[in-house]
């Protein structure tokens, strides 16, 4: 079968105070996670319906009324039409689109992304709070500077769309033992073991923390190259679950998420032709590597040599890898991870984070009233449980280096 060719973005960018458009061409996994594009103003457009005696879905005009130009949209492209209000995701329309008509359609987004800036009428929003406050500050000379090199940063990318098959011979040569009941047997296992040896670790967390010494430079940074190495193992499971489902794998590679965090990442999204079972297994099975990397780091704390530098080692890397698992599968944390994309996937919400921010927001600003209905207690229960969890987190972090420094 012939390999699809990799989806691209080209966004036509304008900085305030220039008259001419730039045109940026942005990598699918990256403009997929991040791009947030946005409708121009309702008083610069119009969009009428337009019925036909022979097609049974109806069609739509919709009119740019600065330019008077005239765009046709299918109602597949108006319900995406709708999404883009400069606070949704790409990767949130796509789910909105999946749970509307149960597919996806890999060249509609990208199609109508190009269809609607040929008419002015799409604009693109920074991609993050940073960005967002670099952008209102762009006339100072050293914030000009940072958000050159976060751009820069953006641009770097080190990718292959041609990974399906060597995926599929590491899921031939051993990586479909991972999705057996062998290995969930082996998974609760050792999660039940490794739990006795971090409760007993935690009784004397100074003493196994002491153990770095005068090497405490360069203990974290073991830590953390473990951990980036964590991440790859992490994206390389989620494309093992793809093949698993007899779904293609069509891109891996290195980038910077936001412009300045280095992460690997693995683009999956054919998983949406699959079941939701297979989503769900897809998400869940890639933050599992945090659990039995946690789970040895632990076992391996208790067996090592007290006040040693590998007890030390072992135990931080134990910590940071099942930290690492809550927040790539707990859902309640104000970040769109793993777990976060199961709950949308499940509840059929794919904007619960933005729609419960934004109606939160409005109780607390009087922009809007107090509703008791479904939706709303979720909105409710959302962000107050991701503000109790956030809060707790930080806690517990604090609680583990007031023990490291008593």
């Amino acid at each position: 079968m012939e390999r699809p060719a990799p989806a691209k973005f080209e966004l036509l960018v304008r900085r305030d105070g220039d008259e001419d458009f730039e045109l940026r061409q942005v990598a699918s996994a990256v403009g997929y996670l991040n791009s947030r594009p946005r409708r121009v103003d309702p008083k610069s457009f119009e969009i009428s319906e337009l019925r036909s005696s022979v097609a049974a879905a109806p069609g739509f005009i919709l009119k740019n009324t600065t330019t008077e130009r005239f765009l046709l949209l299918s109602a597949h492209e108006r319900f995406l039409w709708e999404q883009m209000d400069g606070t949704t995701s790409l990767q949130e329309i796509a789910t909105a689109y999946v749970l509307k008509y149960g597919e996806f359609d890999f060249d509609i987004i990208p199609s109508l992304l190009r269809k609607l800036q040929r008419g002015q009428l799409l604009t693109f929003e920074p991609r993050s709070r940073l960005r967002q406050a670099l952008a209102r500050n762009r006339g100072r000379l050293v914030v000009k500077a940072i958000e050159m090199a976060l751009t820069s940063l953006e641009r770097v990318r080190i990718a292959s769309t041609n990974v399906h098959p060597f995926f599929q011979r590491l899921y031939r040569y051993g990586g479909f033992a991972l999705f057996t009941p062998a290995a969930i047997v082996a998974c609760v296992g050792l999660a039940l073991v490794s739990a006795g040896a971090a409760v007993a670790l935690s009784r004397e967390m100074h003493d196994v923390l002491e153990g770095f010494g005068g090497r405490a430079l360069l203990g974290l940074v073991a830590v953390k190259l473990l951990f980036f190495g964590s991440v790859a193992l992490h994206q390389f499971v989620h494309g093992l679950a793809c093949v698993h489902y007899r779904r293609r794998v069509r891109e891996f590679g290195f980038t910077f998420l936001h412009g300045f965090v280095p992460t690997f990442y693995v683009d999956v999204t054919d998983i949406f032709m699959a079941s939701r079972r297979a989503r769900v297994v897809t998400a869940v099975t890639g933050a599992l590597v945090h659990l039995v990397l946690g789970a040895v780091g632990f076992i391996a704390a208790a067996y090592a040599p007290v006040g040693s530098f590998t007890q030390a080692f072992a135990a931080a890397s134990g910590i940071i890898q099942w930290q690492a698992l809550v927040i790539a599968l707990y859902p309640f944390c104000f970040i769109e991870m793993d777990g976060y994309h199961v709950l949308v996937d499940v509840l059929g919400v794919p904007t619960l984070k933005h729609d419960a921010l934004a109606y939160v927001k409005g109780l607390l600003t009087g922009a809007s009233r107090m509703r008791l209905g479904r939706e709303e207690g979720l909105w409710l229960g959302y962000v107050v449980l991701s503000a109790l969890s956030v809060s707790a987190f930080i806690a517990f972090n604090v609680w583990i280096i007031a023990s490291a420094t008593r």
